[in-house]
């Protein structure tokens, strides 16, 4: 009954907004992409792929959960042997073409949406013997279609926010029901794992193994990375990454802190790698004023002459993926999502360079990361632009003092790592007790 009335509602939503999808799949090139596979159509790349071997189902909705799981996934491969293939899934655009780019395409597709038939034809299809959630990604329909085929779920990385934990507390007798559904749940942090059993989870069913993006994985070498550099031409970098859309823009605060003391008298070239590429003609719009290259244009040239360093006063990376090797180019680092109040991003990815990091005030995703790093003074937390600009400009004006801050951040994350091994061992014993 319960899964009546969800599917129910669920439809009627559907409907009642459909005529704005309509309208963003008419116009907007994002929310076509994947569609088919949304309604269920199994990839036949995906089949092939893991035809004659027991399949491991890893969701990781979008590029910090796929950078997340990108170590667990080959802990898992290790772990497991030749029998088993790992798929992954992503709900976003991003995210699947990270993925791709890290797992293979033949391998990833998008997750289906939480209708019964959707579902359905992926469970039907896949037969996963385990399915991994990276953090809260719960959808009630495909918990209920594993839990009548015996297919065990674990929630791994689980964390709850300030704001999710109120929401949840005020539906606890619905959501408490959802959240009993998996059969484990592998909490970043002691906080977080009491929180899970106030909500609703079984507490036998909770366990902290650690944080896993403490575990991330230096990237490739990136070819728009070194071309920065070559633009810079000893110029400090400034990187702001993952910034968001707000009123006003995030790009718009950092290039207003960048415009005076950090242009002209720091000589600094200011990098803006945005988290959404829908958004990369509205922020190329700002940058009408000042001499400034893209990522794309360079990526195209198909040879290694970037324009002449002399012109260029701010990169944009246009591109998918590069941006955790530009983080490695940075003298110092602003991760976005945090100025305005989107909970903010991953700080341990220009961390682990021992690049120096400014974050703003909300931070409530990576609540435990900041507060550790700061406990350390590896990190900088600024409450608005201005404050913003007076960091910037003192982490550049005194480079050991930067150095020594970037490379407290970076002990912060060596001291934590760890978590992805013991969520290995904590999946393949779940995967080892669950029944066929």
């Amino acid at each position: 009954m319960t899964m009546l009335v969800y599917s129910a509602l669920l439809t009627l939503v559907l409907a009642l907004s459909s005529p704005w999808w309509l309208l963003r799949m008419a116009t907007t090139q994002r929310y076509r992409e994947g569609l088919i596979q949304r309604l269920g159509n199994v990839p036949a790349h995906v089949l092939s792929a893991v035809r004659g071997r027991r399949v491991v189902w890893v969701h990781a909705v979008s590029v910090g959960e796929v950078l997340a799981a990108s170590r667990l996934i080959g802990g898992l491969e290790a772990a497991l042997g030749e029998d088993f293939r790992v798929v992954i899934s992503t709900t976003t655009r991003t995210g699947q073409a990270l993925a791709r780019d890290r797992f293979g395409a033949e391998r990833v597709f998008y997750m289906p949406l939480d209708f019964a038939f959707a579902v359905r034809s992926y469970v039907n299809a896949l037969k996963p013997v385990a399915l991994i959630l990276m953090e809260n990604e719960l959808w009630p329909r495909m918990l209920h279609e594993c839990a009548g085929r015996h297919v065990p779920v674990a929630v791994v990385n689980a964390r709850i926010s300030d704001r999710s934990f109120a929401r949840a507390m005020r539906i606890q007798s619905v959501w408490g029901r959802v959240m009993r559904k998996p059969a484990l749940w592998l909490a970043q942090s002691e906080d977080d794992a009491l929180r899970l059993v106030i909500v609703g989870v079984r507490a036998e069913s909770v366990q902290v193994a650690g944080n896993m993006k403490y575990d991330i994985r230096a990237p490739q070498q990136s070819r728009i990375a070194g071309l920065i550099r070559q633009a810079a031409k000893g110029r400090p970098i400034i990187v702001a990454g993952s910034t968001v859309e707000g009123v006003p823009s995030e790009e718009k605060l950092v290039i207003e802190a960048w415009e005076q003391r950090l242009q002209h008298q720091a000589n600094a070239l200011l990098v803006l790698a945005p988290r959404h590429p829908e958004r990369f003609q509205t922020v190329e719009s700002l940058l009408q004023a000042h001499r400034y290259a893209k990522a794309s244009a360079w990526a195209n040239q198909g040879n290694d002459n970037p324009v002449a360093p002399s012109t260029i006063d701010v990169v944009l990376v246009d591109t998918i993926g590069d941006l955790a090797a530009v983080y490695a180019i940075a003298d110092v680092a602003f991760v976005g999502g945090s100025l305005v109040k989107r909970g903010g991003h991953n700080p341990l990815e220009p961390a682990q360079f021992g690049v120096p990091v400014v974050i703003g005030p909300s931070f409530e995703n990576f609540r435990d990361i900041v507060a550790t790093m700061h406990e350390a003074d590896g990190i900088r937390i600024v409450k608005d632009s201005d404050e913003l600009e007076t960091a910037l400009v003192e982490l550049l004006a005194n480079r050991e003092q930067a150095k020594a801050i970037g490379e407290r951040g970076r002990k912060v994350l060596e001291q934590q790592q760890g978590a992805t091994a013991r969520t290995v061992k904590a999946l393949v014993a779940m995967m080892q007790g669950a029944k066929p």
